[in-house]
């Protein structure tokens, strides 16, 4: 067994700081490192700086047994965890500037014998560039201890947790970790195992890459399924909620329901990095995805027809984040949704229903015929009312009176 020291998280986001607040937790000595002095101050303080079950007490907890603590430098650890953001760009392509940048950070501490594993959702190949990366500017180094040079163990370990239940899942879902070398796969077993009770999958890097992005490009293709029967049923005016729920009386069909579109960091970026790495295999991949952000559009066209037909109409906008019962609206289809209607029905009030969030985001904020509402307020003002979130508060709301109203409800709850 390796010792673990001194763990250095990098990236204090959504899963980088459950991760170091459950290693804290478990007896480790953690450093978290964010570049946002918003998160660095809140977890010094003991707070956590968004919505998570759970998170502040184990956060809480740790900082007052010293156990962590958060700073903008990366500190000398035996073992890095970079847990930053993997974007793409405009053409689809992976922006890997945060990994290099944590990477870049690094190098100068390393001496040879730390650990590092990536978390990040990366494209197949990311590890091997982030070890390739280092050993480049660090030639004193080795992957494996050859010609006497000290070894950096290099690993991929992707969480596969659902926000709301994240540091349920830390502990009790499987996870695959794939290293560049048998023994980075073996260090970074030892790493997780301090607090996953769930069985602990080794692998190669790139296989262990691929996984993740396999996973969330099966919910995908799955989402877009039902998504293109929501428009084939529109058509053919069927009530696709209705549909789905015969058709999986079948033993063997379990069809999703159909939604706004596709949010959140992952389902909606994780198959662009297949269709990236392998364009010419990955076509259904790609058609799902085209599938899945044509959607929204869709639904702007709707609500902008039911506008039309008013000199000043009043939309109730009904969620902003990517999922129900979370304030991460990351990727969200209902906040693109309520974005496009501001610019494109500018004659109309719009009224925005989201209990999950304090304000605004700042370029709804600066508009004036854009408003943050409780729910009743915003039903009595409606003309038009859009459901794109199905939180709890919102499936709880007794719509018989709606009648005289507009619904469009993407989510099938008000039918």
């Amino acid at each position: 067994m390796h010792e673990t020291r001194t763990v250095a998280v990098i990236g204090l986001g959504y899963i980088g700081l459950p991760t170091a607040a459950i290693l804290a937790t478990n007896g480790v000595h953690v450093i978290g490192v964010d570049v946002n002095p918003v998160h660095v101050d809140a977890v010094n303080r003991g707070e956590v700086p968004f919505v998570e079950p759970d998170l502040a007490t184990h956060v809480a907890g740790a900082v007052t047994q010293g156990l962590l603590s958060a700073q903008k430098e990366t500190p000398t650890a035996r073992t890095y965890i970079v847990a930053v953001p993997t974007p793409f760009g405009p053409d689809h392509r992976p922006d890997l500037s945060h990994v290099d940048a944590a990477t870049d950070a690094i190098i100068p501490r390393l001496r040879g014998g730390e650990l590092i594993v990536l978390e990040s959702t990366s494209p197949p190949g990311t590890t091997r560039h982030l070890a390739e990366r280092v050993l480049a500017v660090r030639p004193d180094l080795s992957l494996d201890g050859s010609g006497g040079r000290p070894a950096v163990h290099f690993a991929h370990a992707p969480e596969r947790v659902l926000p709301g239940r994240v540091m349920i899942e830390l502990v009790t879902n499987d996870r695959v970790i794939g290293g560049l070398t048998r023994e980075a796969a073996e260090r970074a077993r030892e790493l997780y195992a301090i607090f996953c009770r769930a069985d602990l999958h080794l692998t190669d890097a790139t296989t262990a890459e691929l996984t993740k992005l396999v996973e969330n490009s099966y919910r995908d293709v799955n989402i877009a399924f039902a998504n293109e029967l929501s428009l084939i049923a529109e058509r053919l005016d069927v009530d696709v909620w209705r549909l789905i729920e015969l058709a999986n009386h079948h033993p063997r069909v379990d069809i999703l329901q159909p939604g706004p579109g596709v949010g959140g960091h992952c389902i909606a970026v994780d198959p662009w990095f297949i269709v990236d790495a392998a364009p010419e295999e990955s076509r259904l991949i790609r058609t799902a995805r085209d599938v899945n952000d044509a959607k929204p559009v869709r639904v702007i066209d709707t609500v902008a027809a039911h506008a039309s037909r008013y000199d000043r109409p009043v939309i109730a906008a009904f969620g902003l984040t990517f999922k129900p019962d979370v304030d991460d609206v990351r990727e969200s289809p209902a906040l693109a949704i309520v974005r496009a209607l501001a610019e494109q029905v500018a004659n109309a009030e719009i009224w925005v229903v989201e209990p999950h969030v304090e304000g605004l985001p700042p370029d709804l904020a600066a508009l004036s015929h854009v408003r943050l509402s409780a729910p009743d307020g915003a039903i009595a003002a409606a003309d038009i009312l859009l459901l794109l979130v199905d939180h709890r508060q919102f499936r709880s709301i007794d719509h018989t009176g709606f009648a005289e109203k507009v619904v469009v409800d993407t989510r099938g709850v008000w039918r």
